[in-house]
């Protein structure tokens, strides 16, 4: 009788501990459904926020626009547009945070051709660029094979698709206007180390684009001109003041009779980026949103990129090359 009890006992303990197991998966189920829901619902709220961010900066430009003159438009780095946008608390306990900047101040890639032809001028360019920020790679001759249609590689230091295939894995050469930067890093022997440094002087819009002689900092003024030293952009971009050059005449006089070789100039700007940066609960999102304004007020979104991060590539160090 009593080993019977003993088994009855046992039988109860181990149904109660099959059934705690049991219960214990369950509530573990369901806590991870909550928090991948919560986790759902905060990748869609950040989502959109990012989006308003993006309605925000459109309007940022099209106001400024609007305050200046549509024709001959001057955009400088003291413009409302070029500040940081007060951040916005949002109710879930995040906030947004939108700015602006102008990749119009750097190098375009893509001008190195045009019109399916060598552009020479803005190869001289990049060439400089690359000098004074001390790179001897040759990625100027190797980004216009990269950029060109034809299979001939540009003198002795370029590179078309027989050197590439070579590669492990083997690609080729794009034969295309670069959409993105980060193109930039399949160029042969290209490292990251280089690609960090050229990273805040450089950029890639339509090859037409004109360079904002505004928004353009010391380094990318300096390449313009052969032998122009660093010291000498430092000044341009002082004498730039708080309005900024009016055309691109005021800005050639600072030269004194240099001659500019380089790509075409400009003191205003057509294209831009946004950067909206989201947090909601433990949910971080970074939309980076390159926009178009064309003279008619119009905004618009050229491309959009989730994938980098909302942080400013570093300066290079303003020192003399």
């Amino acid at each position: 009788m009593r080993a019977q009890r003993g088994m009855a006992l046992i039988t109860v303990l181990l149904v109660v501990a099959v059934v705690t197991v049991v219960c214990a998966g369950i509530i573990a189920r369901q806590q991870l459904s909550i928090r991948s829901s919560a986790n759902q619902l905060h990748v869609r709220q950040a989502w959109h926020y990012a989006l308003g961010g993006e309605t925000l900066a459109k309007a940022v430009l099209q106001r400024d626009l609007q305050q200046g003159n549509p024709q001959a438009s001057v955009d400088h780095l003291g413009e409302p547009w070029a500040r940081p946008q007060a951040p916005f608390a949002l109710d879930e306990g995040g906030e947004l945070r939108v700015r602006l900047i102008d990749p119009s101040g750097r190098f375009n890639l893509n001008s190195l051709v045009r019109q399916g032809q060598a552009n020479d001028a803005a190869l001289a360019q990049f060439r400089r660029l690359l000098l004074n920020v001390q790179i001897d790679t040759p990625y100027a001759e190797r980004l216009l094979d990269w950029l060109d249609v034809d299979e001939q590689p540009s003198g002795s230091y370029g590179a078309e698709d027989n050197q590439y295939l070579l590669a492990q894995p083997a690609y080729r050469t794009a034969n295309r206007a670069l959409t993105d930067v980060s193109e930039l890093r399949l160029l042969l022997d290209m490292n990251e180390a280089d690609y960090q440094r050229l990273l805040p002087l450089v950029t890639a819009l339509p090859e037409d684009a004109t360079l904002n002689v505004n928004t353009a900092n010391a380094w990318v003024l300096a390449s313009l001109v052969e032998g122009l030293s660093l010291s000498a952009a430092q000044g341009l971009v002082a004498a730039r003041g708080s309005q900024g050059y009016s055309d691109v005449q005021s800005f050639t006089r600072q030269l004194n009779g240099l001659p500019v070789q380089g790509q075409a100039l400009g003191v205003g700007s057509q294209y831009f980026q946004a950067i909206s940066e989201v947090s909601v609960g433990d949910r971080r999102q970074v939309l980076r949103s390159t926009l178009q304004r064309t003279r008619d007020g119009k905004v618009y979104v050229l491309a959009r990129d989730l994938g980098q991060s909302g942080e400013a590539p570093a300066p290079v160090e303003e020192v003399e090359p």
